[in-house]
């Protein structure tokens, strides 16, 4: 009776979280997550009873393994981006709260159920306030190999908030290319493309 009552839960601590990934449209949704819930805890519910002949633990990391195919089958290249690894670490958190289940640590299980949801419901909002503060672009600068204002552009950066953490020259005939890695706010970034494109010593700018 106790290893029904498990994998009830496990079906209803899969299907929360798996309710907030459907929400958000990902790839591994309502039925996925609750699957690899409940999966986790059966597979972990026999590996105790048939433990008095083999080692328990084996089954257990063996359950890590298959989800980590799972988990790398969520994640995709998009150009220069990668997507998919929230929806990853949320399958192998799945499975982790379903062998909690499955050896009986409820409580455990009931706090990391919290935290995850605060995780995928909270932070998301923190983390595209982050973004806005911190922006990290690339900007392409061409200008004269003579301009004057190649020394200035550096104190230009730094008036507008913008840090440089790398910089890259290339003389092209009579055109030198600044190419610079910046990190700063996202206004700052726009008020810097206004002022380069309104200079007239700048040829070309790439962002």
């Amino acid at each position: 009776m106790e290893e029904i009552l498990k994998l009830l839960l496990a079906m209803l601590v899969g299907g929360i979280i798996g309710v907030e990934r459907e929400y958000r449209d990902k790839s591994a949704g309502f039925r996925t997550i609750l699957l690899i819930t409940v999966g986790s805890t059966l597979f972990t519910i026999l590996s105790l009873d048939i433990g008095v002949e083999t080692n328990p633990t084996r089954i257990a990391a063996n359950i890590v393994t298959g989800v980590g195919f799972l988990g790398a089958g969520a994640i995709l290249r998009e150009g220069h981006r990668i997507t998919g690894l929230t929806t990853a670490a949320t399958i192998w958190m799945a499975a982790a709260l379903g062998m909690g289940i499955g050896v009986g640590k409820y409580a455990l299980v009931g706090v990391a159920t919290g935290l995850t949801l605060i995780a995928l419901w909270l932070f998301p909002a923190l983390e595209t306030w982050l973004d806005q503060t911190r922006e990290t672009v690339t900007y392409e600068i061409s200008l004269p190999v003579q301009s004057p204002r190649r020394r200035s552009l550096m104190e230009m950066f730094r008036n507008y908030g913008i840090r440089i953490y790398h910089q890259r020259e290339i003389k092209t005939g009579d055109i030198l290319t600044l190419t610079l890695r910046t990190a700063g706010r996202r206004e700052s970034h726009r008020k810097l493309v206004e002022a380069l494109l309104q200079d007239p010593e700048v040829i070309e700018v790439k962002y």
